[in-house]
């Protein structure tokens, strides 16, 4: 089995090596994000099941996906596993690896482009930048890395240092449900209401749209403007109108920055 990271959306961000090994599949088990529109350029044989998930909505489980991996790959067929962005950051990547280890298939990796640091580019919003912050923290939105996390409080103390230090930026992936708990809890922390966020939606397609706000308005902002996933959330000072002049916050179609 081949694990394939689909990079944030856009085909012409698939690696080389990731096409090589769609080309060369028998069956692609894919996901609702990523290159998707690649898939009606291969072979005709290539067998495509879809088991994507989205918002509050999962037809296939995880579990059934782990077992359809092993199954086609028992059965003799080349799989390739197309998820979007990379497969190791908050994709569930590791447990597919570990269940198709314990049935004894092998597996390749082929990484993928990160939305989480991509999508923020496309938009001219760079992670770090001298002079302004020199790291940067990813989370899911989803909940707290914790074993009985709180819904309320999506963020754990690295992130929250992060906001209320501003010492790194944060960037959120799977957040915009939880924008307003996010927003909330930094607060709550004491987080400085006018640090800048910027919410990008559909990083890398032409759907491609930038929500800029205060912390302490966020939410609001993102409610009223219909944000929806799949969005990438920044907060910190690099995400502030600006700080890069001359670069477009609509996709960067093959020009540099």
């Amino acid at each position: 089995m081949t694990l394939v990271g689909g990079g944030p959306g856009a085909a012409d961000l698939l690696t080389v090596r990731a096409w090589r090994a769609l080309q060369a599949a028998d069956v692609v088990v894919a996901d609702r994000l990523g290159p998707v529109e690649i898939l009606a350029e291969l072979p005709p044989h290539v067998r495509v099941v879809d088991v994507g998930k989205e918002p509050g909505r999962h037809p296939v489980p995880q579990e059934r996906i782990n077992e359809l991996l092993v199954e086609h790959a028992l059965a003799g067929a080349h799989v390739v596993r197309l998820k979007g962005g990379d497969p190791f950051v908050l994709g569930r990547g590791g447990e597919e690896v570990l269940a198709c280890v314990a049935a004894g298939v092998p597996v390749e990796v082929v990484p993928g482009i990160t939305s989480a640091v991509a999508v923020p580019g496309l938009a001219g919003i760079p992670l770090t930048h001298r002079g302004v912050t020199t790291g940067f923290h990813v989370v899911s939105g989803h909940c707290a890395a914790a074993a009985d996390p709180d819904p309320s409080e999506p963020l754990d103390a690295a992130a929250l240092s992060c906001v209320t230090g501003g010492t790194a930026t944060l960037v959120v992936l799977m957040g915009v449900r939880s924008l307003g708990a996010i927003v909330a809890q930094s607060l709550a922390a004491g987080a400085d209401p006018g640090t800048p966020v910027a919410i990008v939606e559909n990083g890398s397609t032409p759907e491609q749209r930038v929500t800029r706000a205060r912390l302490d308005e966020a939410a609001a902002v993102a409610a009223a403007r219909g944000v929806r996933s799949p969005a990438v959330v920044v907060i910190g000072h690099v995400a502030a109108a600006g700080l890069l002049e001359g670069t477009s916050e609509r996709r960067l179609a093959g020009a540099g920055v």
